[in-house]
């Protein structure tokens, strides 16, 4: 760790103490080719962005929105904004123009960098409408009235800096721990989303708690996917990394992410129960198409790691399973984390079977993404013990509470909702739990979303659509049952699966519409349901389902960028579908 790092008071100081350093810090690949970016180069593009940021009437308090994919641009606006004294507004890519107007307004965003001509029309639907921002900065430009090329602000902000750094290091100098680094919009599962805000002081100490659970240091090797509105990819991607030096990779698409893992193999992997789930489900449908001996050797691999037999595990990991990690670009993992939803127990047992570490954690966007992560000793079914300096007690109605210096400033123009998040001291989660006898934190479910049945029984959806979604079939569930007789769920297709079984059969169909109606799909999901049911509770069964007719997308308000499904939107969408499944 550099000693500058070690006693900055602000995340971009973390940057400044790196400007001398000539090792790599970014990578990406453009036109099929991996370029690389060093510290020295990437503090030089922050500085100067910071000091055309001044030149551009950017005041101390300002906040500037970022509306890109993850790339080194979206890093370098994120530092330069804060630099200069400022906050930054994450935008999600998948926003409508409208959700884009909403968070400009209700941010008061001076500023706006956004990324290529799809995002750019976003904006040009809603200028008129967001009379707080003055300057656009686009990261590919296009000849449009009223925007600046991203290459020429950087380049005249460089020339500035040379000759006169004076008002941005001294914007630097002048930051408080305390002072506002972030606004994060939660994910607006119902209403509106709120501006969380955090500081300076909650970013570093999170990722020096982050480190003290899982250590990390200039020999990791890092790839970025997730969007990076989000604080836990935030966290890793662009905070630690400042601290401890290690190297970020930007995949090129979310298509590419399996591919760019084989290239870059990376020791620091951060990923979603969806990404988690279709990695499995692509091994096994991988093994399905395998010769004989392939499958043979795989399914022996895997009941030997099971089977708790150390020499059998061991030669099971040699001949097989090191060559499966490989296959995946999975074989250097040293720090494998889910998060920012609930993964099903099997899918990482499955993981961590194949050997590897993949341990679940869990915060909120007003804990700084920071609340309990596993350590070696993995509890399948908790989240783990606290992170270091955080405390969690459960409330008596079973709601989980978190107190530490991760804990968020507040709501930004909601008082009310702020006061009601932080009282007495204590962040009020919203999820239901409880602690094990080793301080292991079990998550329940969303204290909104437990359902109470027509008999008066307490029915966690979380668990039992967990369950649903560890079939290699099914993409998605929702459970649905409040104030019902009985439990309904429904269900989204896994399309390469069910894809690759439908051909086997030579079943026809042109759609995922068409896969959905099928007969003989409903059948293969109908023994799916049933298997699950066998090892639930009878409260807990599914009595009834349906495969919904489409996949669910961000952009139809159905699924959170980190994709978990809004619950009251299904709802409300399928509710004629609901009321025939209690017909």
């Amino acid at each position: 760790m550099q000693p500058e790092a070690a006693s900055a008071r602000s995340v971009p100081a973390l940057l400044r103490g790196r400007r001398d350093d000539d090792g790599l810090a970014l990578r990406v690949k453009r036109l099929g080719l991996w370029t690389g970016i060093s510290w020295r180069e990437y503090a030089a593009q922050v500085d100067g962005l910071a000091r055309e940021m001044v030149e551009l009437g950017h005041r101390p308090g300002d906040r500037v929105a970022v509306l890109c994919e993850n790339r080194p641009e979206w890093l370098v606006a994120d530092l330069a904004i804060q630099t200069a004294g400022g906050a930054t507004v994450g935008v999600y890519t998948t926003s409508s123009a409208g959700q884009l107007a909403y968070h400009l307004n209700h941010s008061d965003a001076v500023g706006l960098v956004l990324e290529d001509a799809e995002q750019l029309e976003k904006w040009l639907a809603v200028r008129h409408e967001c009379p707080t921002v003055r300057w656009v900065i686009v990261v590919e430009p296009e000849d449009v009235e009223g925007t600046l090329a991203w290459d020429e602000v950087v380049a005249r902000g460089r020339e500035r800096y040379a000759t006169d750094p004076g008002p941005v290091d001294a914007r630097l100098a002048a930051i408080e721990p305390h002072d506002t680094a972030l606004f994060i919009y939660t994910s607006g599962t119902t209403g509106d989303p709120k501006g969380a805000m955090l500081s300076h002081a909650n970013l570093l100490w999170a990722i020096d708690s982050l480190a003290r659970a899982m250590p990390m240091d200039a020999r990791d090797e890092f790839i970025s996917f997730l969007p990076l509105s989000h604080i836990v990819e935030r966290l890793i991607s662009v905070t630690a990394p400042l601290r401890y030096g290690y190297t970020v990779s930007f995949t090129e698409n979310l298509d590419t992410v399996l591919t760019n893992l084989q290239e870059i193999r990376p020791t620091v992997f951060f990923a979603v129960p969806r990404i988690w789930e279709k990695i499995y489900s692509l091994v096994e449908l991988h093994m399905k198409d395998a010769n004989v001996i392939k499958r043979w050797a795989y399914g022996q691999a895997l009941r030997a790691v099971r089977g708790g037999n150390g020499v059998a595990a061991t030669v099971a990991h040699l001949a097989v399973l090191r060559l499966l990690r490989l296959r995946l670009g999975l074989d250097r993992v040293r720090v494998a984390i889910s998060g920012a939803a609930p993964i099903a127990p099997e899918i990482l047992a499955y993981f961590r079977a194949i050997g590897i570490d993949v341990r679940e954690g869990y915060g909120l966007t007003e804990s700084t993404g920071i609340i309990a992560i596993h350590r070696e000793q993995v509890r399948l079914g908790s989240v783990g013990p606290a992170f270091p300096d955080v405390e969690v007690r459960i409330a008596d109605d079973g709601e989980i509470l978190s107190r530490s210096p991760g804990n968020f400033k507040g709501y930004h123009k909601d008082p009310a909702a702020t006061a009601a998040a932080l009282e007495g001291g204590w962040l009020h989660t919203g999820d239901i739990g409880e602690l094990d006898a080793d301080g292991n934190l079990v998550i329940t479910d969303r204290k909104k979303d437990i359902l109470i049945t027509a008999g008066g029984k307490n029915v966690a959806p979380q668990k039992i659509e967990n369950q649903l979604k560890s079939s290699v079939y099914i993409n998605d569930a929702v459970v649905i049952g409040d104030r019902r007789r009985y439990l309904v769920a429904l269900l989204v297709l896994d399309e390469d699966n069910v894809t690759h079984w439908a051909t086997e059969r030579q079943l026809s169909y042109s759609t995922y519409t068409d896969l959905a109606r099928n007969p003989e799909v409903r059948a293969l999901i109908e023994s799916e349901v049933e298997r699950v049911n066998a090892g639930l509770a009878r409260v807990e069964t599914i009595k009834r389902f349906a495969i919904l007719p489409k996949r669910l997308y961000h952009e139809d308000g159905e699924v959170t960028a980190t994709l978990k499904v809004k619950r009251s939107s299904i709802a409300a969408k399928y509710a004629d579908l609901i009321e025939e499944l209690y017909a």
